[in-house]
C-alpha cells in the first residue's frame, strides 16, 4: 500500500506553474483540488472534454419532444377545445411549455449525470485530506503507487515547486 503526498498553494497561478513543473519532471498527478474552478487547469492536466453537454442536448431534445407531442395530442385528440375559433394545432402557443420542458429535462439530466460520474450523492463520505481546501487553498495530490519515486522524493519535488505544508498520509483502499 502506497502513500499520498499532498501540498497546498494559496494562489491559483502558483498552482498552475507547480502542475507544469511536476509534469515536466515526469511525475503523475493523482488529483488537484481547488475551492473554485481554475481556468486552464483542465488543459494543463490534459483532461478530455466533458460529455455533460451531450447529455444535456439529448435530454433537452427528449424533454422538448415529449412536451410538444403531449400538447399536440391533448389539443388535437385527447381534449380538443374551441378557443374563439382558433385552430386546434396552434404551434406558437406550444412554445413556452416546450421550452420549459427542454430546460427542465436538460438540467435534471446534467445534475444526475454529474453526481453519478463524480461518485457523489446521498450517503457518500467525502475524502477531504485537509479542510483548508474547502475554504481558500489549492491542493496537489501525488500518489506513490502511480510514480516510480519514494514518498520522500515526491514530497521534496512538491516542496520544490513552492507548496506549503507538504504532508504524507497512507492511501485508503
Amino acid at each position: 500500500m502506497g502513500a499520498i503526498v499532498y501540498g497546498h498553494f494559496t494562489d491559483e497561478l502558483d498552482l498552475l506553474e507547480a502542475v507544469k513543473e511536476l509534469q515536466s519532471k515526469g511525475i503523475q498527478i493523482a488529483d488537484v483540488r481547488t475551492p473554485f474552478p481554475v481556468h486552464g487547469l483542465d488543459a494543463v492536466l490534459k483532461f478530455p472534454r466533458s460529455h455533460l453537454p451531450k447529455v444535456a442536448f439529448i435530454a433537452g431534445v427528449i424533454g422538448g419532444s415529449l412536451g410538444l407531442l403531449f400538447q399536440v395530442w391533448v389539443f388535437t385528440k385527447g381534449w380538443p377545445l374551441n378557443f374563439g375559433g382558433k385552430p386546434h394545432l396552434s404551434l406558437p402557443s406550444f412554445v413556452p411549455v416546450t421550452f420549459e420542458l427542454t430546460v427542465l429535462f436538460a438540467a435534471f439530466a446534467m445534475g444526475i449525470a454529474f453526481l453519478l460520474r463524480s461518485n457523489l450523492g446521498p450517503g457518500k463520505i467525502p475524502d477531504i485530506l485537509d479542510e483548508e481546501v474547502t475554504n481558500d487553498h489549492f491542493q496537489i495530490i501525488l500518489s506513490a503507487k502511480n510514480n516510480n519515486l519514494a514518498e520522500v522524493e515526491l514530497a521534496e519535488a512538491l516542496a520544490a515547486t513552492g507548496a506549503l505544508d507538504v504532508k504524507q498520509v497512507n492511501e485508503k483502499k
